[in-house]
């Protein structure tokens, strides 16, 4: 196996070097080491009072949060084991026991 790095963009493990830039040939997404060490120091989530999150903290809801597409609520002070931070809007990917897999934002959430 290579020791190249995967794509950033999707994730593929078929990357290869060219110069001195990476390629990925199955979406043609180039970057270089440097792009990647600048996105990874520059993406820091936060909780709602400033905390650092990292993959497989532990959280707390602090508002009750509506579940789009059901009559129920997601009360304040449930607690999420194990979290995975991902990219986008909401950038919490967790299960809740009682509602299954969700995506939350971090901004309606506390480290425990």
């Amino acid at each position: 196996m290579s020791d190249f790095p995967p794509c950033p963009q999707c994730q593929s493990a078929y990357t290869y070097e060219d110069g001195g830039q990476y390629v990925c040939p199955e979406c043609a997404h180039e970057w270089t080491a440097a792009a990647i060490e600048t996105v990874d120091a520059a993406r820091v989530v936060r909780d709602a009072y400033g905390n650092v999150l990292s993959d497989g903290d532990t959280i707390t809801v602090i508002k009750d949060l509506k579940v789009r597409g059901s009559s129920s609520v997601v009360k304040v002070g449930t607690r999420v084991k194990g979290i995975r931070l991902t990219e986008g809007d909401h950038d919490i990917d967790c299960k809740i026991d009682g509602f299954g897999a969700m995506q939350l934002k971090s901004e309606f959430v506390r480290k425990a």
